[in-house]
């Protein structure tokens, strides 16, 4: 009787042990997701050191690590946990993806120091890569430090080709920043504790086949609509198609998860000809 009493109190305390688990690790990725919203919401109110629009507004996808720390002693390294979004065929941008961030640089260097990334991807070549586990940054896609200043333009330079551009903010001050070498992974533990769905992938949330109706992942979509100009979009008043009197034939389905992204844009920045 001792025994049986002993193995359900067991039972009973491991559940419970699980369920807090479960409920920190939620609201940990929540808090993730909003400290990335006020990152990108603070960049949007301060034009003259804010991300160009027009890059921003041709993004395949931005992410944002919110406090990635940077620890150097004789040699250093760089760790952080954030989130990103893509854009669809409509440019619309998908639910969160929780990512993490790491790198290292080598020197005679001291201190710690914590800083924002926002990183604004410019073709799909880099998103696919992430999107199929990891990408180096400089090696599986182009990166280069960003120009800052809203109404900054593209034209003014001639080297405005990377694949990814990068940015941070410490202690008040937003520039670009180059990290090369730095790897950016899919964090799957905290994807499958925000969407409570074990073995959930990169490309599930992408596509749109697993969904969140979490108010902070809301808040977070609306920050990037905002910073990218999508929200103009949305709020537009619908136009009907044009009447035809020819069958309309549903296109095939598409495989393949989440690979579906806008038209690669040559000149990213630039006005359209």
């Amino acid at each position: 009787m001792r025994n049986s009493s002993f193995l359900c109190a067991l039972v009973c305390g491991l559940s419970l042990a699980a369920g807090a688990s479960a409920a920190h690790a939620q609201a940990r990725e929540e808090g993730r997701l909003l400290t990335a919203g006020e990152v990108l919401t603070e960049l949007r109110a301060s034009p003259d050191v804010g991300i160009p629009d027009r890059l921003l507004e041709r993004a395949y996808g931005i992410a944002v690590i919110p406090d990635l720390t940077k620890v150097a002693f004789f040699a250093g390294g760089r760790h952080g946990r954030g989130v990103m979004t893509v854009r669809d065929k409509q440019g619309r941008f998908s639910n969160p993806v929780f990512i993490s961030m790491t790198g290292g640089s080598f020197g005679w260097q001291w201190g710690v120091q914590s800083a924002d990334i926002v990183l604004v991807f410019t073709t799909p070549k880099g998103i696919q890569g992430i999107n199929g586990g990891k990408v180096t940054l400089g090696a599986d896609a182009s990166v280069a430090a960003g120009p800052v200043g809203r109404q900054a333009s593209a034209a003014t330079d001639p080297t405005f080709k990377s694949e990814v551009y990068s940015y941070s903010r410490s202690r008040g001050v937003f520039a670009g920043i180059a990290l090369d070498g730095t790897v950016i992974s899919i964090d799957d533990d905290a994807n499958e504790a925000f969407y409570h769905k074990p073995g959930v992938t990169a490309a599930d949330i992408m596509s749109g086949s697993v969904t969140t109706s979490d108010d902070t992942a809301h808040r977070f979509l609306a920050a990037v609509a905002s910073s990218t100009g999508t929200e103009r979009t949305a709020s537009a008043e619908p136009v009907p198609p044009p009447q035809s009197t020819t069958p309309v034939t549903a296109p095939p389905p598409v495989g393949g998860g989440a690979q579906s992204f806008p038209l690669a844009d040559p000149h990213p920045g630039q006005e359209p000809k």
